[in-house]
C-alpha cells in the first residue's frame, strides 16, 4: 500500500493545525469557560492546558489531564444524575476537526481535599462512560462534536458525594493505522458532588492514567485499517465501566442497553442527544465490539468554522479484485494540486 505510506506524512502535516481542547463545560445549564496557556489559578473549574496539540504516546504523562495541565481556582457543584456538557473547539473558536475514534469519561475521588488543590498525578480513575459508533454500520459519535454539538455526560445517579475530578477524553484514530499515531485529547474538570448516594468503584476497577493504556492496544493501534470499516469490531481501551454506574443517569446507557455489562458496544450513543455510552463490567477484560470507525464516504466534509481544516478522510477502493484490494485515504481539505500529485488527475 505505497499510496497510504506516501500519504500519511502529508496528511499529518495537513492536519497539524487541526486540533482542539475543551473550551467550555456546562453543568445542569451553568456554563464555565476555560482556556489555553492561562496561569496556575485561572478562574475556571476546567484545568488549564498549555496547548491544543494532541498528546502522542499512550504512556505520555500528559495523558493524565492534558498537556501541562494546571489546577484552577474554582470547583463546580454537581449532583448525582447531573448533565455535564463538554464543548470541544479549536483555539480560535472553530469546530472540532476530527470524526474518527472513541470518547471516554473517567472520574477520580480527590478525597477530603477540594479538587482545586488535588494532585491529579496521584488519582485513581474509574470509567463511567465510553462512546464509539452511534449504531452498527453508522458514523462514530465523535462526528457530532465535529458538527458543533457538545459531548454529553451524566454523573452516576448513585455516586457517593464528595470531591471528584471528571476527565473527558477523545482518542482520534485517523492516524492510528501507524504505531504511536493515535492522538489523545484530554480535559479534567474540578467538581463537588452532593446527594446521599453510596455507589463507588471497587479496587479492581481503579486505574492510573497514564498506565491504563499502551500504544499497541487494539483500540489504539489499528494496523489493519479496520477503523474505517463501519462494521468491524472495536475494542475500547482501558478498564470496563465501573459496575456501580449501572444505576447512573440516562447517559450511562447506549444502543447495547443498560444490561450489557461488558467492555463492548453495538453503538456508543449520540452525544448531542444525551446518550453517552455503553455500560460495561467491572472486571477490566476488553472484548471485541461492533462499534467502529465511521465510513468517510457517507459523510460530508466538515464545516470547520474556525481554522477551515478537518481531518475527515475519504475512502477510495483503487482495485476491488479479491486478490488485491488497495485502499487509499484522501483528506478532503488537501489542495487539488497535492491530490493530483498523489493520485493523478480526476481526484
Amino acid at each position: 500500500m505505497k499510496a497510504v505510506a506516501l500519504f500519511l506524512p502529508l496528511f499529518t502535516a495537513a492536519c497539524a493545525s487541526a486540533h482542539g481542547f475543551v473550551s467550555k463545560v456546562t453543568i445542569d445549564g451553568k456554563a464555565y469557560t476555560g482556556g489555553i496557556g492561562m496561569s496556575n489559578g485561572a478562574t475556571s473549574i476546567i484545568r488549564q492546558v498549555s496547548e491544543q496539540d494532541p498528546i502522542k504516546g499512550a504512556t505520555n504523562p500528559s495523558v493524565n489531564c492534558g498537556t501541562n495541565a494546571k489546577p484552577s481556582t474554582l470547583v463546580g457543584d454537581a449532583n448525582p444524575g447531573s448533565e455535564i456538557d463538554f464543548d470541544w473547539t479549536t483555539a480560535d473558536g472553530g469546530k472540532w476537526p476530527h470524526n474518527t475514534g472513541p470518547m471516554l469519561t473517567y472520574m477520580a475521588s480527590c478525597g477530603s481535599t477540594t479538587c482545586d488543590k488535588y494532585d491529579s498525578g496521584q488519582a485513581k480513575w474509574f470509567k463511567t462512560q465510553q462512546v464509539g459508533r452511534k449504531a452498527p454500520g453508522q458514523d462514530w459519535a465523535q462526528i457530532d462534536i465535529m458538527n458543533g454539538a457538545p459531548a454529553k455526560v451524566f454523573i452516576p445517579s448513585n455516586i457517593t458525594p464528595g470531591n471528584y475530578l471528571i476527565r473527558h477524553e477523545i482518542i482520534a484514530l485517523h492516524l492510528g493505522v501507524s504505531l504511536g499515531g493515535a492522538e489523545f485529547y484530554v480535559s479534567c474538570t474540578q467538581l463537588r458532588i452532593g446527594g446521599n448516594g453510596n455507589g463507588a468503584p471497587s479496587a479492581n476497577e481503579l486505574v492510573s492514567l497514564p498506565g491504563a493504556y499502551s500504544d499497541n492496544d487494539p483500540g489504539i493501534f489499528d494496523p489493519s485499517v479496520q477503523v474505517y470499516d463501519p462494521n468491524a469490531a472495536y475494542v475500547f481501551p482501558g478498564p470496563n465501566i465501573a459496575s456501580f454506574v449501572n444505576g447512573g443517569g440516562p447517559g450511562q446507557s447506549g444502543n447495547a442497553g443498560a444490561g450489557n455489562n461488558n467492555n463492548t458496544s453495538n453503538g456508543g450513543g449520540n452525544p448531542s442527544a444525551g446518550a453517552s455510552g455503553t455500560p460495561t463490567k467491572g472486571n477490566g477484560a476488553p472484548s471485541p465490539s461492533t462499534s467502529s470507525g465511521m465510513n468517510p464516504t457517507n459523510t460530508a466534509a466538515s464545516n470547520n468554522a474556525g481554522s477551515g481544516q478537518s481531518c475527515q478522510l475519504k475512502r477510495n477502493v483503487v482495485d476491488g479484485s479479491p486478490s488485491r484490494n488497495v485502499v487509499t485515504y484522501k483528506p478532503r481539505h488537501l489542495s487539488r494540486v497535492m491530490r493530483s500529485l498523489l493520485w493523478g488527475k480526476g481526484h
